[in-house]
């Protein structure tokens, strides 16, 4: 745009930090805002603060984000605190967590998110009696979880589903063709993450949180389309809730082995994989 002398908007300058922030260029986001400001006279507005939150949180730059949030001219929304909350799951920061979800709680008490957030991240350091307490928090207040849904279309018709549902007819041969996958991409190099079966760990064995694993919703719909699909023919599935990690790593493997491209739309943004590698770079 420079260089064919046209002006930079401020839209324009939206575009470069989300891209920044989407590939992990720190230095370069910070770059662009500057610039914006001292060679463009561009005043921030709360979208580009937004985005410069979202860069420092996925970089793992917490304690600068927070300090971004708390010190911008505008009173942080729902937005702002829910991007820093997403990252201290991501990088297993607990206490800014707790920040972050008690700032969005007294926003919007009636919000499953960072209850969620916050269950999961107990389940993950293990505080059993803190999961306790916030799914009873839950429950007295009437919040529910939004359960996490796929879907996909075939042949004019959406084929929808989710974890631990065997409502579909051909749920059977989806359960058999992934226990058959998962060993061909074990052999391969995966490794379940039993994080991301979200059990307690006394209560249910290591066979048990694989299989819980493999009945997450996306996995049930790309097993789906590769059934149902001829071979070479790419796969496209949506979610209604951000991929889960083992499930990103488990398809990395899965368009290696089927050879084909798949690709999972989830909450926030495209997964598209193939050969062994997804277009977001592991930078999600």
């Amino acid at each position: 745009m420079i260089r064919v002398k046209m002006v930079p908007t401020s839209i324009t300058f939206i575009a470069l930090l989300s891209a920044c922030a989407h590939t992990g260029q720190v230095e370069e986001g910070r770059r662009y805002f500057n610039r914006m400001i001292n060679e463009f006279g561009i005043e921030p507005e709360a979208e580009h603060f937004s985005c410069m939150i979202d860069l420092l949180s996925r970089a793992g730059k917490l304690g600068e984000a927070k300090r971004l949030i708390e010190t911008m001219p505008f009173t942080p929304g729902m937005a702002a605190w829910a991007t820093l909350l997403g990252a201290c799951r991501k990088h297993g920061k607990m206490e800014l967590a707790e920040i972050a979800a008690n700032e969005l709680l007294q926003l919007e008490p009636t919000n499953a998110t960072p209850y969620v957030v916050l269950a999961n991240m107990y389940t993950d350091f293990g505080k059993w009696e803190d999961v306790a307490r916030v799914r009873k928090l839950m429950r007295d207040r009437g919040i529910k979880k939004l359960p996490g849904c796929s879907w996909l279309e075939l042949h004019n018709r959406v084929h929808v589903f989710v974890a631990e549902d065997n409502s579909h007819p051909m749920m059977k041969e989806i359960h058999d063709y992934l226990d058959w996958m998962v060993l061909k991409i074990k052999h391969a190099g995966y490794v379940p993450d039993l994080r991301f079966a979200l059990v307690k760990g006394d209560e249910t064995g290591e066979g048990e949180k694989e299989t819980r694993l493999r009945h997450h919703s996306e996995k049930l719909a790309v097993a789906f389309g590769l059934l149902s699909t001829t071979d070479g023919a790419p796969i496209v599935v949506m979610k209604n809730l951000r991929i889960c990690g083992d499930c990103h790593n488990a398809m990395k493997y899965i368009s290696q082995i089927s050879c084909r491209k798949i690709t999972v739309r989830d909450a926030n943004r495209f997964h598209c994989f193939e050969r062994g590698n997804c277009s977001c770079g592991d930078y999600w």
